[in-house]
């Protein structure tokens, strides 16, 4: 199968990954050309990967003939203009998440998307890693019955502590639901299904943050978005979750992630990660015991996603990290904010069916 060109749009923190993936990785990738606002980012990315092509604006790498995907890896705000001028020059899209900034644009593209009868995907992909896998196959297989309900927490300070430039986590598209919560809905809704309401209260606990990371130490950001997130969310099946996402609060380990059924509990791992540990607790086995990795991509495999769907770009098949799941985990972040400013539920509009499970094979568990 012959290789598929991608066009790296942002060359940020997040692209180190994705350039080292793609070239050690994922043999099927190539990438043809890198674009930043800073060039000399751009600079070190073709020079340490040996990228082929450099181009200074975004809009010269989409009239490249021979660019087969769009990667736009840059900040949330900007996934919108990006995505959308990428499009509408005839190329498919792989985004970093979210999709977009608000339900709107999120809808927007993928109209924009079906129009044109392209590709539309994006992250997160650490769903398809061993751990949410081994996970969801777990539920699947009955092994603790029917599934009646999940708990999830993200919580931690914020990033204004070490992240090297941390103002746009405070700022439009930003915010511990829009940061973090498309690792966390989009686990849940792979494990339990599509979501059909959201209850949600929100508030911005403190009003400025001061950077105390290098090389902005002492900037004072003004903070525009909630940064304490709470609510429920009812599924399709009948399950009932809470979600919880804050930049608020001290914490130094990962916060609860379970799944509760008829038969017992299954604690789920990381799903900022890949791989594991996945627990399990029956009353029958009078413990909580670990259970094996069943599948492939334990370690960081960012970029799994975009290989995915340049493998259905090749072969017509469907592909796991679509915009039909991208958007419905927008739409469900959004959410929480919508409710608490009703007060009400809010019903989601999206349906949403799962993609395929991961198959142990050697094209990265993708099916035939």
């Amino acid at each position: 199968m012959k290789k598929t060109r991608i066009g790296m749009v942002g060359v940020g923190a997040i692209s180190g990954i994705y350039l080292q993936n793609i070239t050690n990785l994922f043999q099927e990738l190539e990438v043809e050309a890198v674009c930043d606002l800073v060039r000399e980012k751009a600079e070190r990315a073709q020079s340490e990967y040996g990228v082929p092509k450099l181009y200074d604006t975004m809009y010269e790498l989409f009239e490249d003939p021979e660019i087969d995907i769009v990667l736009n890896l840059t900040r949330p705000y900007e996934h919108y203009e990006v995505t959308r001028a990428a499009l509408e020059a005839g190329k498919h899209v792989y985004s970093e998440k979210p999709l977009a900034a608000t339900w709107e644009e999120g809808k927007e593209l993928v109209r924009l998307a079906a129009e044109k009868g392209l590709l539309l995907g994006g992250a997160p992909d650490t769903f398809m890693g061993a751990g949410i896998q081994t996970c969801r196959k777990l539920i699947d297989d009955g092994m603790i019955g029917e599934p009646v309900g999940a708990a999830a927490f993200m919580i931690c300070r914020g990033h204004e502590s070490w992240h090297p430039d941390p103002e746009f986590y405070y700022k439009h598209g930003g915010g511990p639901m829009m940061d973090m919560g498309p690792y966390y809905v989009t686990a849940l809704i792979n494990l339990l299904g599509g979501v059909s309401g959201v209850t949600g209260v929100t508030k911005t606990s403190f009003q400025q943050r001061i950077i105390t990371s290098e090389p902005k130490c002492g900037t004072v950001v003004e903070v525009d978005v909630p940064t304490y997130i709470t609510g429920i969310l009812n599924f399709d099946s009948g399950a009932v979750g809470t979600l919880f996402t804050t930049f608020d609060a001290y914490y130094n380990e990962q916060a609860r992630f379970e799944v509760y059924g008829s038969k017992g509990t299954l604690y789920v791992p990381d799903p900022n990660c890949f791989g594991g540990p996945v627990r399990l607790l029956r009353p029958e086995d009078g413990e909580t015991k670990e259970m094996p990795l069943l599948f492939d991509y334990k370690d960081n495999s960012r970029a799994l996603g975009l290989a995915d769907m340049a493998q259905a770009l090749q072969t017509g098949r469907p592909f796991r990290t679509s915009c039909q799941q991208t958007l419905h985990v927008l739409e469900v972040m959004t959410a929480f904010q919508r409710s608490s400013d009703r007060r009400t539920e809010v019903a989601i509009e999206s349906r949403y069916e799962r993609g395929a499970a991961m198959k142990n094979n050697p094209i990265h568990g993708i099916l035939d």
